[in-house]
């Protein structure tokens, strides 16, 4: 069997970037041939990121503003809590539609509640009618739970090893994008805007147009089998057991000692949204909130590729890269929770709204810029060690839906208690900081055995397919068939 592998370095632990052969129909062995550029992981990434600008990227945008664009950030913290409770439900159903319509449609209708909850913020500006933002976020909470599953499973499933943190770097900063882009439309419009108060109109009127046409940019997914990788293996993502296993195997899985280990690392990443726009809403005018929100963007997307970069340098060993990213990402959480603690004890107090001309602006501005680079990070790491704890292409799906399920349910509690005057404050930062300390111990129970006793996952997953397709297409299976 290993002298019909393709070429692997064992030492780096990551797959060549071109395979010398590939199995033909008739169990021989031919050239691989270059990928059709509209069947390619980079066209892949490209669609599986724009659908991520048009959906999450958009809602991104509009929580970016600061409290939705809203005056006061309580009723969206709270419809956001609605959210991400209904969220948890759907991210532990995932793998079941899944197995009923593929990962393309699950995708597809993951995008479609979006759009009502921009309409619904909409409303709420223009008209005063908050009972919309709570329909808008009730039908987002239904279909995202399945869209942030399905694309984290793709992200992790369709690229080729040597490609993985790239991947997950271009896909991630699509995300980051619809902020950039909201940030900069409601620049325009609020320019001269340099008191508090809720955002104009008319900014959400281009979101609505962008999210509707996300379930139509989702069409363009090719399907696992269809896509064409330069390593010529097929991509296997999808679901073939039972409902029944599914839902015993999600519950295993969650309950499996590396997982609970990993459940306060997502939680002190994941709360932090909520904390920091929170912050951008109570002490900051209009157009800053607008600056921030494309500033912030830029910076994130910025780091984040510099960081899917470092995690596929194969000249560092998976250990080293692994430890590094820890060591860094969570030493600078650190650093920002010491800087937003003294801070917001100190607003509380004094109770500003900083404009961009105010002196004492930056100390705070920076801050909310360094968090959202740091959530960014936070995030692509989360990726990587699921990634590594996946042992087939079917537990991918699995371990994608409980990351996201468990985020959605740490997001609803943290948009729950920012709804609450205190917490909003200060309580929330306090809070957060907390939970950074509580991550840290068991989190590395996990990181310091990724490339050890946990080998290179990715890896191991790619190898058992190559195996699979050799095996399928050998003299003994073809003269069986």
């Amino acid at each position: 069997m290993t002298d019909r592998r393709m070429a692997n370095d064992k030492s780096s632990g990551i797959l060549s970037a071109q395979p010398l052969e590939s199995p033909s129909d008739d169990g021989s062995l031919k050239a691989i041939r270059k990928p059709k550029w509209y069947r390619s992981t980079f066209w892949n990434a490209f669609i599986l990121g724009i659908c991520n600008f048009l959906a999450p990227g958009i809602w991104g945008a509009m929580n970016s503003l600061g409290g939705g664009g809203q005056q006061s950030p309580s009723l969206v913290n709270s419809a956001n809590a609605l959210t991400f409770c209904l969220m948890v439900l759907t991210c532990f159903f995932s793998s079941v539609v899944v197995r009923w319509v593929g990962v393309k449609w699950a995708l597809i209708i993951g995008t479609l509640g979006y759009c009502p909850y921009a309409a619904g913020l909409y409303v709420n500006n223009r008209y005063g009618d908050g009972w919309f933002v709570l329909f808008g976020a009730a039908l987002c909470g239904l279909s995202a739970g399945i869209f942030w599953s399905v694309e984290a499973a793709l992200a992790l499933a369709y690229p080729e090893p040597h490609n993985q943190g790239r991947f997950l770097g271009f896909w991630l900063s699509f995300r980051l994008g619809g902020q950039i882009v909201g940030g900069a439309i409601n620049l325009g419009v609020n320019v001269n805007n340099n008191k508090a108060g809720s955002v104009s109109y008319h900014v959400f009127e281009a979101f609505i147009a962008l999210q509707a046409l996300a379930p139509f940019a989702g069409l363009l997914l090719s399907p696992p089998g269809k896509v064409q990788r330069t390593d010529g293996l097929p991509v296997r993502l999808s679901i073939g057991n039972s409902i029944t296993y599914e839902l015993k195997a999600m519950s295993k899985l969650f309950f499996s000692k590396q997982f609970l280990l990993i459940v306060p690392l997502i939680a002190q990443a994941v709360y932090a949204e909520s904390v920091f726009f929170t912050f951008q809403a109570l002490w900051f005018s209009v157009r800053a909130r607008a600056l921030g929100s494309f500033l912030s963007g830029v910076v994130a997307v910025t780091l984040g590729n510099i960081l899917g970069k470092y995690l596929d340098h194969t000249k560092f060993s998976l250990k080293s890269r692994s430890r590094g990213a820890f060591f860094t990402i969570l030493g600078l959480q650190g650093a920002w929770w010491v800087w937003a603690t003294v801070l917001v004890t100190e607003f509380n107090k004094t109770n500003p709204t900083y404009d961009w001309v105010d002196q004492g602006f930056g100390k705070g501005f920076a801050l909310f810029l360094f968090w959202v680079a740091g959530f960014q990070l936070n995030y692509m790491f989360l990726y990587f060690v699921v990634g590594n704890l996946a042992e087939t292409q079917e537990e991918v799906i699995r371990i994608c839906s409980l990351l996201r399920g468990t985020e959605s349910a740490v997001q609803a509690v943290s948009y729950g208690l920012g709804s609450v005057s205190v917490m909003a404050r200060t309580g929330s930062i306090y809070l957060n900081f907390g939970l950074w300390a509580i991550s840290l111990y068991p989190a590395w129970l996990v990181i310091s055995k990724i490339g050890v006793t946990l080998g290179d996952k990715k890896l191991a997953r790619e190898e058992a397919v190559q195996e699979r397709v050799l095996d399928n297409h050998s003299p003994d299976q073809q003269a069986e068939k």
